[in-house]
């Protein structure tokens, strides 16, 4: 061999064994051959890790286990219990359900097939005018285990944009074809198990056999890419799972959260109702609803008070231009109602679909000093948004709303502290509904896309720095997430657990230096020069619509004795005793104990049973003896007789508890 030939292989293997360092998410750092797959580094730490892991971050990048990392970086390995882990598994899982539906349906087109929070679906429209029904999803099911057994690679391809727009064109599926040529010019990737291909830029699991069960949900109608002037595809919901014990174990939750959900509780309570005459998604609170409403909103009020919040009140209706401003017009106008005319002066106005703009021209009313901040406004603010009517939900997704909103305007030094404070107001709040089980979602820009946000760099990093700073100070669980921003600012989100163990985010708290300066904001600072306030949003608990249906699914209806619409219902054994049953309930509502009486002519027992099933927490009967020595007999919800007492016990007996339900105001 020549001496040339020899010192190229000599460069070639050099090449071939460069080192690359990974550090891992304890900041240690270890060293690979460039080309290392995550598969490999999973491998290195722990043969279990290697069989257990679906994905890995990339520097902040989710990918498949089996591309090849050739550059020093920051990785993260994903089981089941992460959610970019499930998200992987239900992702690979709609795809194996296509291939599926494909085998049943040849010539079935595919739109898009995403994960959602509980599992994934498909958008697809099936050929010759077929239609898929509830008994066809049983075989789709067995079939989707079949393949997955079949432990194919799940493979990923990148092609060019030209290759992609024939491959799916010689398979007939207009709606790929569509996707494809809105995509810039470029490199495009696919991915293939078995007998699919489908058009995605992934990542995935390693092969299908990790999906060891499968439950086809449901199906809905959907309308391509959310537009009604589109065509109406077959929408298949489905969850999938590695082991068969998590399915039957989620089976049971699905019945549980039947029983639980808000929309059947509601109606047996009397909470709230819709119309359609008055239009979808627009829910309206019947008395005990929104007595419930109530007191929320004074609960909140009470602690916004002990933290120097002064409420405020803005229109539902603004000038088109102030949302224009705010940017939100740019951002969410097309989400929005549209604009209307004035029919004289021709000005145009929006329902609200914020309240911040509104806060920002309250703040402008008169001069600030550096001494007056921080100002803290607050509003039980109503805003609209048009959601998609195949996408309303209940009171979780809605199209009018009401927001626990409030802005601070503090100065720069501030921050921290405000935020802090937010985060006590949080804490206060879940440990007065009992919702224990929570962590916190710190969500910041993505810097691989500008684009979505506005302000500057700069004040971007002093704002996702003082969220990361003032979270570790509390002592918080969080997590980290790119991309989940909001356009104005990084935010930090609360995700509760409720007692089935779903995740929900209630309650938000954003950092915003750029409102400000649209809006041009000022304080004179101490050096009698002009500065620019930063706003906190805040909003604990996001909105009462979703935030009563979230409390209502969580205590199945049961809510602590300090929130329910009655607390207390007297129960005459006949009707020789309404009158003293009458006098007792005027006792207790003087005694601002919310009493209603039971005075039907119905034997006792049936009473006691009606008023437990409407959930009242305490049921007083009375009768001939009560009468005669002033007395109540109480029976507590689901605790059964408690004795008797004279109106004044039973009255401290329940203020004590109401007391130290809402310990958390009084410590």
């Amino acid at each position: 061999m020549s001496a040339i030939n020899i010192y190229l292989c000599t460069l070639f293997f050099k090449a071939k064994s460069r080192m690359i360092k990974i550090t891992l998410p304890d900041n240690s750092v270890r060293e690979f051959e460039s080309g290392v797959s995550g598969y490999d580094i999973a491998e290195s730490i722990s043969t279990r890790l290697a069989k257990d892991v679906l994905s890995i971050s990339v520097d902040g990048e989710v990918w498949d286990l089996s591309r090849a990392i050739d550059k020093d970086a920051s990785i993260k390995l994903f089981l089941w219990d992460d959610r970019e882990g499930k998200e992987t598994f239900w992702h690979s899982s709609a795809h194996l359900t296509a291939e599926a539906i494909e085998f049943f349906y040849p010539g079935t087109q595919f739109g898009i097939g995403p994960t959602v929070d509980n599992g994934f679906y498909y958008d697809i429209d099936l050929p010759h005018g077929q239609q898929l029904v509830e008994k066809d999803l049983e075989k789709i099911e067995k079939k989707i285990i079949e393949l997955a057994r079949e432990k194919h690679d799940i493979v990923r391809k990148e092609i060019s944009k030209k290759d992609a727009l024939e491959m799916f064109s010689a398979k007939g599926d207009a709606l790929k074809e569509e996707l494809i040529s809105e995509l810039e010019d470029g490199t495009i990737t696919v991915y293939n198990q078995g007998n699919f291909t489908d058009l995605c830029r992934g990542p995935h699991l390693p092969n299908t056999g990790f999906i060891k069960a499968v439950k086809l949900t449901s199906i809905a109608g959907a309308y391509w890419r959310g537009n009604e002037k589109n065509k109406m595809l077959t929408r298949v919901y489905g969850i999938t799972f590695p082991k068969q014990k998590m399915l039957e174990e989620y089976l049971i939750l699905v019945e549980e959260a039947k029983k639980r959900d808000h929309r059947k509780i509601g109606k047996e309570m009397e909470l709230f109702t819709f119309s359609q005459n008055v239009g979808q998604g627009l829910p309206m609170w019947l008395p005990k609803g929104t007595m419930l409403r109530i007191q929320l909103e004074d609960f909140l009020k009470q602690v916004q008070k002990k933290f120097g919040y002064e409420q405020v009140m803005t229109p539902h209706i603004g000038n088109v231009n102030l949302y224009k401003t705010s940017g939100h017009f740019a951002k969410y106008g097309a989400d929005s109602f549209q604009a209307i005319k004035t029919p004289q002066e021709g000005e145009e106005y929006m329902l609200k679909p914020m309240n911040c703009p509104h806060h920002c021209e309250l703040y402008k009313f008169k001069p600030h000093s550096y001494k007056d901040l921080p100002v803290r406004f607050a509003e039980f603010g109503t805003v609209y948004r048009y959601e998609q009517s195949g996408e309303l939900h209940g009171l979780t997704r809605v199209r009018g709303f009401t927001q626990d909103d409030a802005h601070l305007f503090c100065r720069p030094d501030q921050i921290k502290d405000e935020f802090k404070k937010v985060i006590d107001i949080i804490f206060i709040i879940f440990k007065a509904l009992n919702f224990e089980n929570y962590s916190a979602q710190i969500s910041l820009r993505d810097p691989k896309k500008p684009e979505k946000y506005i302000g500057s760099i700069e004040n971007w990093d002093k704002a996702e720095q003082a969220i990361i700073e003032a979270s570790a100070e509390k002592g918080l669980n969080t997590v980290t997430v790119l991309g989940e921003a909001a356009f104005y600012g990084p935010k930090l989100d609360f995700m509760v657990k409720d007692a089935l163990g779903r995740s929900w985010q209630l309650g938000t708290i954003q950092v915003d230096y750029n409102l400000p300066e649209r809006f041009e904001l000022e304080y004179i600072g101490a050096d009698d020069k002009r500065h620019r306030p930063v706003m906190i949003h805040r909003a604990p608990f996001g909105s009462m619509e979703r935030f009563v249906a979230v409390l209502i699914e969580h205590t199945a209806g049961k809510f602590p004795l300090w929130l329910t619409p009655e607390q207390v219902v007297v129960l005459p054994i006949s009707e020789k005793f309404n009158d003293y049953a009458k006098s007792v309930s005027e006792f207790l509502n003087n005694c601002d104990i919310r009493t209603l009486i039971d005075d039907r002519n119905e034997k006792i027992g049936r009473k006691i049973r009606d008023n437990e099933l409407k959930r009242i927490p305490y049921l007083l009967i009375v009768g001939e003896q009560e009468a005669e020595n002033q007395m109540v007999s109480v029976r507590k919800q689901g605790d059964g007789d408690k004795g008797t007492m004279t109106h004044q016990e039973f009255a401290d007996f329940i203020k004590a508890e109401v007391k130290e339900q809402l310990s958390s105001l009084y410590n």
